[in-house]
């Protein structure tokens, strides 16, 4: 497998003067999540069980101050968005951003994993051979995903130098802000960054490089449920 994006060398840490912030924030769990279905870009809201994550998640936060909000425009982020803002220090204005969209699985849209694996074996074959180019069947692969949510991530910070910014979207896109942060994404990393629902994932990022911060934050979910992990990159045995 190609290894998508290699850190460059001799970068310093990011200065936090000039680097933004990111607290990127996979949205609640969405009904198709709690039936195991690959959603994609499909429009899917969220679960009861989503919207009290979102609520734990308002009340960890409640009283913080970002500089901006953003949001994927499907429901299941901007809801978990609009739920956050409420308490947040001066409710800042959701501003939507349809690069942070979740990956386009095309034709698995509403399929759960047995089905997938039924009508498209030789898409799975392709899938385990190369993780990184294999696109879903009339839809995205994880390079084009890494292009997409990359471009709009790095204009977020660059239109936010020395801010701190709050960003709601999806499982992949947490992944891509992952790989800025430690400039490139090692073969196989993919598959073993579990991203729960409402969990929060913090980088730095400026024109030097990136930062890790804090990666899958769901301190606020120990007295709920367990927070899906599922999501539609389809590396693991769920969607």
């Amino acid at each position: 497998m190609t290894t998508p994006h290699k850190a460059p060398t001799g970068l310093s840490l990011p200065d936090r003067h000039t680097a933004a912030e990111l607290w990127v924030v996979r949205h609640g769990e969405s009904t198709w999540n709690a039936d195991g279905r690959y959603q994609g870009q499909t429009d899917v809201p969220l679960s009861l069980v989503g919207v009290l994550q979102a609520s734990s998640l308002a009340e960890r936060l409640t009283g913080q101050r970002f500089d901006a909000v953003y949001s994927s425009d499907l429901q299941r982020a901007s809801r978990t968005a609009e739920i956050v803002t409420e308490r947040l220090l001066g409710e800042p204005e959701v501003q939507i951003e349809t690069g942070l969209r979740e990956i386009d699985v095309g034709d698995l849209s509403g399929l759960v994993l047995p089905e997938i694996r039924r009508r498209y074996p030789e898409y799975l074959a392709a899938l385990q051979a190369d993780p990184w180019a294999t696109r879903r069947p009339g839809g995205e692969s994880m390079a084009d995903l890494y292009a997409r949510a990359s471009a709009t991530l790095t204009e977020l910070a660059a239109r936010h130098r020395g801010q701190c910014v709050m960003v709601f979207t999806h499982g992949g896109v947490v992944r891509v802000a992952v790989g800025l942060a430690l400039g490139g994404v090692p073969a196989n990393a993919w598959a073993r960054l579990s991203v729960a629902n409402t969990s929060i994932t913090r980088v730095l990022l400026s024109e030097q490089g990136g930062t890790l911060l804090g990666f899958n934050d769901a301190a606020h979910l120990e007295d709920l449920a367990a927070a899906g992990e599922a999501d539609d990159l389809g590396l693991g045995a769920t969607p």
